[in-house]
């Protein structure tokens, strides 16, 4: 099954709420970008909904959280070389 790429986005809207828990669920996708501050990019084979469930189990009643798979385009601006690099190298291929 071939991997796609996913934004994840979220809000977690305790104050005081620990994201490490979260976080290192996301990270355990492997291939993942970071370079804003509540939003992540993966690779998976997963869809979209089961990632959602997956997050979902770290996230509050009151949080949000938004998966979406990317399509065939993207733009950026303001980021290091090194944040450049990784999307060209896994965005799309």
């Amino acid at each position: 099954m071939a991997s796609n790429l996913f934004m994840v986005c979220y809000d977690l809207n305790s104050p005081g709420q620990d994201y490490n828990p979260l976080i290192e669920q996301i990270k355990s996708y492997g291939t993942w970008w970071h370079h804003l501050d509540s939003t992540w990019i993966i690779k998976s084979t997963k869809s979209a909904a089961e990632i959602r469930d997956h997050l979902g189990q770290y996230i509050d009643a009151n949080d949000e959280l938004l998966i979406v798979r990317f399509g065939s385009e993207w733009a950026g601006k303001g980021f290091n070389e090194k944040g450049y690099t990784w999307l060209h190298d896994n965005a799309f291929k």
